[in-house]
């Protein structure tokens, strides 16, 4: 039995998205600004409780970055979060900056202080170690909390001495965790600490975090700045339990033109939205090539600004423009980036397609996809019908949330409309019903893919990096690892299931145009080469070097 089983928190559960700002759409959910939960224990004494969350705010709460440097840094950004030993968050006046070790050496890849690492390969130094965070964690009267058997290291130093523990594999995992840290191998040491967060192994889970907290820097390699928000997801589920982890998490936004900027700059650095919206245009400037009435129902239209290029097509078609129709869906979420309702977006569309020449109609409706109703589509006969799920589906719950089922009900209720073409463009990951521990490596092999392609484009002495992963993906990654049943909003499913989803409510493929695939070939002729471009069964696939990223496709 592992010495850390004793101790246990109950109830833990197992279990791009965006429009651009002339051509970007800032509908990012605020950054994740403070945890202010309180940890649930099976231990019955009140007090024991107390003394341990305490401890363990006081020691593995403070979710500062660390620097390059080797010494903890307060970062002045909404994602930097500290508690006072009450576990209430404090101000960044009241944080502390800690200085740098004198034993930094420039050799250690992540800034550790080599002299500060508690890993050795020597197996007292070890026992060591675990005795240092049994103190820290239960303090000296440990009797009181978990009886007179608590002390589990004198048991541990017979059975060793026996040699009963010589190759079992607790010991097996022990030395992998004390190698991997020695090597100062980032990524091995985030996959060990979601495993101790997933078993609930509190001394392992929290000793991992002090040491990530250490080699994290959010101005740092990629897989550095990842860490950091990724410590911080852990940090958040461990500290909180089922319906209360989203409870447990405050946002802060930042100000609206702040955070249309940051959209902008990652859809200009990242080629994946606009293959996004190019091929959904495509998909239905192709179905609607003969029309003359067409009306386009669009689930999360945030800016428009993915029909602004199909606009400007449409009025160059041989035999002069159709008459196009906009609905447009949104929420208040949008809104607050937009800095206001929908008819921001209307009279930015229908003063382009007024400089066209296009005839042109905005219907807004301003509900988010959930409250979707048929009488809100303004569906009128005569008109060619297409429909955009562009980066929205995931965030509609499905079966495993809500008996409603909301995901699947969008999909029945549009095929009753008979549309022309259905777009579907997502990320390609699977986070939706997966357990903990297999969802945390799924985004972390996601995330560090989406990482490793804005450090080829983006410097990383940006002044703005930082704010734009933050505010545009470091939410996504709290998210997906804190949160569990509605809270957890972001929850992508791979284009298998997709295709199981269209299929069951009755659509059928519809093959999208070469004319597509080679339009996006030559966008990709302006970024790195390590993005590469698939057509595989219908769909087309964008990646970064041996990982799919987006996934798109068409359906009637």
């Amino acid at each position: 039995m592992q010495a850390s089983q004793r101790l246990r928190i109950s109830g833990m559960s197992n279990g791009l998205y965006y429009q651009p700002i002339r051509e970007v759409e800032a509908n990012c959910l605020p950054q994740f600004q403070t945890f202010d939960c309180q940890p649930y224990y099976n231990d019955s004494s009140q007090a024991s409780n107390n003394y341990l969350a305490q401890n363990f705010y006081e020691r593995y709460c403070t979710l500062e970055s660390s620097s390059a440097n080797g010494s903890y840094a307060v970062h002045n950004s909404p994602s930097t979060v500290s508690f006072s030993p009450n576990g209430s968050p404090m101000s960044q006046q009241d944080s502390h900056s800690y200085p740098a070790d004198p034993h930094y050496s420039p050799d250690n890849t992540y800034g550790s202080p080599i002299s500060g690492s508690c890993i050795t390969d020597e197996v007292h130094d070890f026992k060591h170690k675990l005795k240092e965070l049994e103190n820290v964690m239960l303090g000296p009267d440990c009797n009181v909390m978990l009886g007179p058997d608590c002390n589990f290291l004198d048991s541990y130093d017979s059975s060793f001495q026996n040699g009963i523990n010589n190759t079992s594999l607790e010991m097996d995992s022990c030395r992998q965790v004390m190698e991997a840290i020695s090597n100062r191998n980032l990524k091995q040491i985030l996959i060990f600490c979601a495993k101790a967060v997933s078993d609930n192994d509190l001394l392992m889970a929290h000793w991992l975090m002090d040491e990530l907290r250490q080699m994290v820097s959010v101005t740092g390699e990629p897989i550095q700045r990842l860490g950091a928000y990724m410590l911080e997801g852990l940090v958040a589920r461990l500290a909180s339990s089922g319906s209360t982890i989203c409870n447990a998490v405050k946002c802060k936004e930042p100000e609206s033109k702040d955070l249309l900027s940051y959209m902008h700059i990652l859809y200009e650095v990242c080629p994946y939205f606009k293959f996004g919206y190019m091929s959904a245009n495509g998909a239905i400037a192709e179905a609607m090539k003969d029309e003359k009435r067409v009306h386009i129902i669009d689930f999360q239209i945030a800016q428009g600004s993915q029909w602004l290029t199909l606009i400007q097509a449409f009025a160059s078609r041989p035999g002069g423009p159709p008459h196009i129709r906009i609905t447009g869906i949104d929420d208040s979420m949008s809104a607050y980036a937009r800095g206001g309702g929908l008819n921001i977006v209307g009279k930015r569309l229908s003063k382009l397609a007024e400089s066209f020449k296009v005839p042109f109609e905005f219907h807004a409706v301003a509900v988010s996809g959930c409250e979707v109703q048929l009488e809100n589509l303004g569906v009128r006969p005569g008109e060619a019908l297409a429909v955009n799920f562009a980066f929205m589906l995931h965030h509609m719950p499905d079966e495993s949330v809500s008996t409603q089922n909301h995901r699947d009900r969008l999909l029945r209720l549009v095929k009753s409309l008979s549309p022309k073409v259905v777009t579907l463009v997502e990320q390609e990951s699977n986070t939706n019903t997966a357990a903990f521990y297999p969802r945390f490596l799924e985004t972390l092999s996601y995330y560090t893919a989406m990482f490793e392609s804005i450090d080829v484009t983006l410097p990383r002495e940006h002044k703005e990096r930082i704010n734009v992963e933050q505010h545009c993906l470091a939410r996504e990654v709290v998210n997906i690892l804190a949160c569990e049943g509605p809270e957890r909003v972001e929850r992508h499913e791979l284009l298998g299931k997709w295709r199981s989803r269209f299929k069951m409510a009755g659509f059928t493929p519809y093959p999208l145009s070469s004319l597509v695939n080679a339009t996006i070939k030559t966008l990709l002729e302006n970024y790195c080469n390590k993005y590469r471009l698939q057509e595989r069964d219908g769909a087309l696939y964008l990646g970064w070097m041996d990982r799919d990223l987006v996934a798109s496709c068409a359906w009637k």
